[in-house]
């Protein structure tokens, strides 16, 4: 049982404090990597000792403590650059005075955040090293998120950590007049955060546990640093509609259910009123963004919980507005889907075929899609192919049960 409690002490500490951690760390060395190494080396250690000595009353000052070592001890190997010495006391220090103290641990996400989207760093490193360092997601966690391949992602993040380190970049939080340059790609980041927690619906994966809200904690957080930014506000405003039907998302049983056929009584009313507040003042500046659409179209939806239908057209042409802000494959399949409902399944179809096939060979919501809409077409055997390649890419058990019967379900011929 005492081995049980401190791999559960453990495991509760990766989820909440590998951020704030690697982020205190950082801030101090300025080498990402070397922050990486030592609370690895952190935890490890306290799966040998937790165990045996008993779990420590401030977890976090252990680890962090532990980690100073490492990278003080790997600083006497000639691992770490001899101008980081002062810094490394200084963590030294703090480690202590926390751990004798009642000092609240610092939060500093959100500075490390900008200095991964300092202009230094390569503009398509900047997202996925914002994920790597403070959500410990691998790169192939992050590839696929980002629709890129494992390996090129691994080697994306390797030369922007370098670059942190050798370039010697100031971990601050940029001036008013640099903020906006930095934004888009820590909104990115936020997002994508949010996404990998909305995808582990289940709960099943113990680094992604929790990450939905705390992506959502991050961006009240940008919000306190930027208040009345649109951008913020409809990032925040997109997040709390589709955090709203989170108990909507699955059956008593467990079985995934759709958007289409949840219960809007299932759907968190609350959460709902205040994105529709946050998107009205993000509205009153009069600049638009891709966030503020997508998080238009959440609105869209949610309208069903008072109205009990979904407006298609005024999705559809919402949609469109985004795929002029933001041409991503994202955008480009929900505009396909959205028009196929508006107007015709055939309309649909052929916005989604255009896609270029090298973009969306991997992107499991498009097969998802193509499989739906050339059923829909009478185009069985082609249905057949697209529900193999959906179920085949589909992570969550329960999407691949539900699409499996949607496969299952296909008619031996197609209807004459």
């Amino acid at each position: 049982m005492e081995d049980f409690d401190a791999r559960r002490a453990i495991e509760i500490a990766a989820r909440d404090s590998y951020g704030r951690l690697i982020a205190f760390l950082a801030a101090r060395s300025r080498d990402v990597s070397a922050a990486e190494d030592a609370l690895a080396d952190a935890f490890a250690s306290a799966l040998e000792h937790w165990p045996r000595n008993g779990i420590p009353d401030k977890p976090e000052a252990w680890l962090l403590t532990a980690a100073r070592n490492r990278m003080t001890d790997a600083r006497r190997h000639a691992c770490v650059r001899s101008e980081a010495v002062p810094a490394l006391l200084m963590i030294a220090d703090e480690a202590h005075a926390m751990a004798d103290s009642n000092i609240s641990f610092p939060d500093e996400r959100l500075k490390l955040l900008f200095i991964c989207a300092h202009p230094a760093i390569e503009a398509p490193a900047r997202t996925p090293l914002m994920l790597q360092t403070l959500l410990g997601l691998g790169a192939v966690r992050i590839g696929s998120a980002l629709l890129v391949q494992p390996a090129a992602m691994g080697q994306r993040l390797a030369r922007a950590k370098r670059k942190i380190r050798d370039a010697g970049i100031g971990f601050e939080v940029p001036t008013a007049k640099e903020l906006p340059a930095r934004l888009e790609a820590v909104l990115e980041a936020i997002y994508a955060a949010y996404g990998s927690g909305w995808d582990d619906v289940a709960g099943a994966d113990p680094r992604r546990k929790g990450l939905a809200l705390e992506a959502i904690g991050l961006c009240r957080m940008l919000l306190q640093l930027m208040p009345g930014q649109p951008e913020v506000m409809g990032l925040l405003a997109l997040m709390l509609y589709c955090e709203s039907r989170h108990k909507a998302r699955r059956s008593a049983t467990g079985e995934y259910v759709p958007l289409l056929e949840q219960d809007t009584a299932r759907w968190s009313r609350p959460m709902i009123n205040s994105a529709e507040q946050l998107l009205k003042a993000a509205a009153h500046s009069g600049l638009i963004g891709s966030f503020q659409l997508e998080a238009a179209i959440q609105s869209a939806h949610a309208q069903r919980i008072k109205t009990g239908h979904t407006d298609w057209e005024a999705i559809a042409l919402l949609y469109e507005g985004l795929v002029v802000h933001a041409p991503t494959i994202g955008a480009l399949v929900g505009r396909a889907a959205a028009v196929a409902e508006a107007r015709d399944a055939a309309v649909g179809w052929a916005l989604l075929e255009a896609i270029p096939a090298e973009s969306v060979k991997s992107y499991q919501p498009y097969w998802a899609l193509a499989a739906h809409l050339l059923a829909r077409l009478q185009r069985i055997d082609e249905a057949r192919v697209a529900y193999g390649r959906a179920i085949g890419l589909c992570e969550d058990p329960a999407m691949r049960e539900f699409l499996t019967r949607r496969l299952e379900a296909l008619p031996v011929e197609p209807t004459k």
